[in-house]
């Protein structure tokens, strides 16, 4: 029974990408060298990993065996690394981050920014996920740390409050709800609305609250960007509710108008996620330690009910 970490790192990016030369291009080997070492590693292994269908490449019962062993090893070879790292100057190596919407743009991307320039050996893989999306990936080690709003609460996964953060109503500085203090959702959802893509998680929990209050919001567009909808918001197309910290530069300019929403599900509690089990790498940790300390983050913690702006 003779494989290489090479063969499991190839098998493990398979398993993510669900595909032969998108798992063999996170590896930096050809699709033809990909497909001989994992007949290489089933053949060592005495089972089939993968099922081909025409979606890509399926893991097997025995795949997905597997997967979970090679997770769990691969992640003790970095922190292995990561600890040996200690004794060579700066930290060196890679990050897995998954954030919902509105830590990512209002808390996630200034911090990781700050890092990446202090330290230029480690690499980040940032990605936006759902909050509930990130409690499971976390749990199956498909990404080291997570940024979440709401209930973070599993068997899996540590916690540590990370900010707080308000969904405000944002309309043109002309329409009928600018000036208002505060108001109810519902009466929100009476305008037309611009939103991130369908896709975002921003969008999906826009699409949960409107449905627990029995009703659909009447999106206009969909845009890639909290910056577009600020701009469209801007022009009049539409309203939107979006995360505090990202409309508060565009209300200080004043080129729109903001509004309070009165449910309790506006003001969130966003936390930070590792798994319960296992150490990090010690430049993971660093890392994490660095986002919760940020004082721009930290600051939130204390400021739960400050004045809007403007």
């Amino acid at each position: 029974m003779r494989y290489e970490l090479t063969d499991l790192r190839l098998f493990q990016a398979i398993a993510d990408a669900q595909g032969l030369s998108a798992g063999a291009a996170a590896v930096h080997i050809t699709p033809s060298a990909a497909s001989y070492r994992i007949k290489n590693l089933e053949q060592a292994m005495g089972t089939t990993l993968f099922v081909r269908t025409a979606r890509g490449m399926e893991l097997t019962p025995a795949g997905e065996t597997l997967l979970s062993h090679v997770r769990e090893l691969l992640l003790g070879v970095e922190r292995m690394h990561g600890e040996v790292g200690r004794f060579s100057s700066g930290l060196k190596g890679h990050i897995r981050l998954l954030a919902n919407s509105s830590s990512l743009n209002g808390f996630v991307i200034p911090s990781v920014s700050r890092f990446l320039n202090e330290h230029p050996d480690v690499n980040i893989d940032l990605e936006e996920r759902a909050s509930p999306a990130i409690v499971a990936a976390i749990a199956a080690q498909e990404a080291d740390i997570g940024i979440l709003a709401g209930d973070s609460a599993a068997a899996d996964v540590r916690s540590t409050p990370y900010a707080v953060d308000e969904l405000v109503i944002i309309t043109p500085l002309t329409h009928q709800l600018a000036g208002k203090p505060e108001i109810q959702f519902v009466a929100a959802l009476e305008f037309d609305f611009v939103s991130m893509n369908r896709t975002s998680s921003n969008f999906l929990f826009l699409r949960e609250m409107s449905q627990r209050a029995g009703k659909s919001p009447n999106v206009r567009l969909h845009v890639p960007s909290f910056e577009g909808i600020l701009t469209l918001v801007e022009a009049g197309v539409g309203i939107a509710m979006v995360p505090r910290t990202v409309a508060t530069p565009a209300i200080r300019e004043g080129r729109v108008a903001s509004v309070r929403l009165a449910e309790p599900w506006a003001l969130r509690q966003l936390h930070l996620i590792v798994r319960s089990e296992g150490r990090l790498p010690s430049f993971t940790t660093a890392f994490a330690e660095y986002l919760v300390n940020d004082p721009a983050v930290a600051a939130t913690r204390h400021t739960v009910a400050a004045p809007l702006p403007g």
